[in-house]
């Protein structure tokens, strides 16, 4: 596990479950159950929800209803929602502000650290004998 200094909170991230991007995906209700149980547990315990929403003009529009969460979802009032043109959810997005915002520099490299642009990922150093944890746990 990573933390950045003076940031020791963790944040569950919920990027791109999206109706055009989950709608045929293999096991789609399995998987959005899943998220959702992911969503309630983070909320019962405190830890905040910050999602992620992807738009492109050809095949997610803003507004659309590709574009949309799927209905089983639904951000909280209070749950922070960035929008995103680009396939890395910090480029060109608040992402980073929002996280710094609530504390959080905790993660658990779901998203390996070779992903993240280098402001963010300054000081991350992963163990090559350490095994990344499956996706979706939160424990």
């Amino acid at each position: 596990m990573t933390t950045l200094e003076n940031r020791p909170n963790t944040a569950l991230l919920v990027v791109d479950v999206q109706k055009g991007v989950v709608g045929a995906a293999h096991e789609r209700d399995a998987v959005v159950a899943n998220v959702g149980a992911l969503v309630g547990k983070a909320r019962q315990e405190g830890v905040p929800v910050v999602w992620v929403q992807h738009s492109d003009e050809r095949q997610l529009p803003k507004g659309s209803d590709k574009w949309r969460i799927v209905p089983e979802l639904s951000p909280g009032d209070a749950e922070p929602l960035v929008e995103k043109h680009y396939g890395d959810s910090f480029e060109g997005t608040s992402l980073e502000t929002v996280l710094s915002g609530l504390g959080v520099g905790r993660g658990d490299r779901c998203v390996h650290p070779q992903h993240a642009p280098r402001r963010v990922r300054q000081g991350i150093r992963r163990d090559p004998g350490q095994r990344r944890p499956h996706h979706g746990r939160f424990d």
